[in-house]
C-alpha cells in the first residue's frame, strides 16, 4: 500500500506492507487524513522520542474492513489515543498517539483497536470527518471538561487559525458563550467573525491586546490557551477573579516569569489538558452530532502532494484543518 513515510532522508510517499491486525484490532481503508501541528514537530525533530521510519498522521476517516463488526462497510473516524489511563483523569504511562511510533493515518489502510473506531457523523464530508479526532478531542477536553465553560460565559481563545483553537470557538459558541479570539493576523480575526461568529478579537502582536479584549468583553470567565510563552501573564491579567485558564500547549515556549500573585490573589484555576480519553471522544462526537458542527477545512491535498500539505502546515498560514485525500 502507499503511505507518507518520514525517514532520516525526509518525507516521501512510498510503498509499505499492508497492516496485519493483531487480536481485537480492525482494519480501516483510509479515505482522508488530517494534519496536526504534532506532525510538523515530528518532521523537524522537535517532538519528544521521535522514532524513524514512521508513517505519519493521527486523524483519519475511512471505511471499516472487519467482517462481523457492527460498523463493517460503514464510514468511520479513528480515535488516535492509545492506552489512556483507565481512570480517565490523565493519559497513562503507556500512552501513545497514532502517527509515531505507531503507524499513522497517512496510508491507504491502518489497523487499530476495535474500540478506537466510531461512526462518522453523517452531516460531515470525508474531509470534515477526518479533521474531528485529534484537534477536536483536544479542544473538547480543554473547553468542555477542564475549563468547564457554560452558557452565558465570556471565553477567550488564543491563537485562532489552528485546528484546536477553531474547534474551541465552535464548542463554546454552541454552548451559548460569547467568544473573543487573538491572532497575529487581521485576516484571521475577520474570518473568525465571519465563519465562526466570534464576538471580537485583538492582535496579540500589539502591546495592549489584553486591554483591547477587556474593553470589548467587559470580563473573561475562561481562557483556552495553546501558546504559553511571554503572553501567558496577559491571560492571568485578563481572566476574571475565580476564572479558569485551560492550557493545552506551549507553542510560544515557556512562561519566562509567571505572575503568581495574580494566580492566588484572583483565585485563578490553571487547568492542564491534552488530548482526551475514550469517553471524551464519544462525548465529543455526540456533541458534534447534536449541534451539527462542521469542521473548518482550510485546504485539501492528494497523498501524492503530501509535501505541499506539510509546507502549508509549516507556514502557520492556515485557518482550520489541512486534509490529505488518500484515495486518488
Amino acid at each position: 500500500m502507499r503511505a507518507c513515510v518520514l525517514t532520516q532522508e525526509g518525507l516521501s510517499v512510498a510503498s509499505v506492507p499492508d497492516p496485519q491486525p493483531a487480536a481485537n484490532h480492525v482494519v480501516v481503508a483510509v479515505r482522508t487524513a488530517g494534519l496536526n501541528r504534532r506532525d510538523h514537530w515530528i518532521t523537524v525533530g522537535k517532538y519528544p522520542g521521535v522514532q524513524l521510519p514512521v508513517v505519519l498522521g493521527s486523524d483519519g476517516c475511512g471505511v471499516m474492513e472487519a467482517e462481523g463488526h457492527a460498523l463493517d462497510g460503514q464510514r468511520v473516524v479513528i480515535d488516535p489515543s492509545m492506552s489512556w489511563d483507565a481512570t480517565t483523569d490523565t493519559q497513562g504511562s503507556d500512552y501513545q498517539i497514532l502517527g509515531m511510533p505507531l503507524q499513522g493515518t497517512l496510508a491507504e489502510r491502518i489497523a487499530v483497536p476495535a474500540g478506537n473506531v466510531h461512526a462518522a457523523p453523517r452531516h460531515c464530508s470525508d474531509a470534515e470527518a477526518a479533521a474531528l479526532p485529534l484537534a477536536g478531542i483536544t479542544a473538547w477536553r480543554a473547553t468542555a471538561k477542564r475549563a468547564a465553560v457554560r452558557s452565558g460565559q465570556h471565553v477567550l481563545v488564543t491563537g485562532i487559525g489552528g485546528g484546536v483553537a477553531t474547534f474551541a470557538v465552535q464548542i463554546a459558541k454552541a454552548m451559548g458563550c460569547k467568544v473573543w479570539v487573538t491572532s497575529s493576523k487581521t485576516a484571521n480575526l475577520e474570518r473568525a467573525a465571519q465563519v465562526l461568529g466570534t464576538d471580537g478579537g485583538a492582535l496579540y502582536t500589539e502591546a495592549d491586546w489584553a486591554k483591547q479584549i477587556q474593553s470589548q468583553a467587559g470580563h473573561i470567565d475562561a481562557v483556552i490557551d495553546g501558546a504559553g510563552g511571554p503572553g501567558f501573564n496577559n491571560c492571568l491579567g485578563i481572566v476574571r477573579p475565580g476564572g479558569t485558564i485551560a492550557v493545552y500547549g506551549a507553542t510560544a515556549g515557556a512562561v519566562p516569569t509567571m505572575n503568581l500573585h495574580r494566580v492566588f490573589w484572583k483565585h485563578i484555576t490553571i487547568a492542564g489538558s491534552t488530548m482526551g480519553s475514550p469517553q471524551d471522544m464519544a462525548d465529543w462526537l455526540a456533541f458534534v452530532n447534536d449541534h451539527q458542527i462542521r469542521p473548518v477545512v482550510d485546504s485539501e491535498y492528494m497523498l501524492s502532494n503530501t509535501a505541499q500539505a506539510f509546507a502549508r502546515l509549516a507556514s502557520s498560514e492556515q485557518f482550520g484543518n489541512i486534509i490529505v485525500r488518500i484515495a486518488e
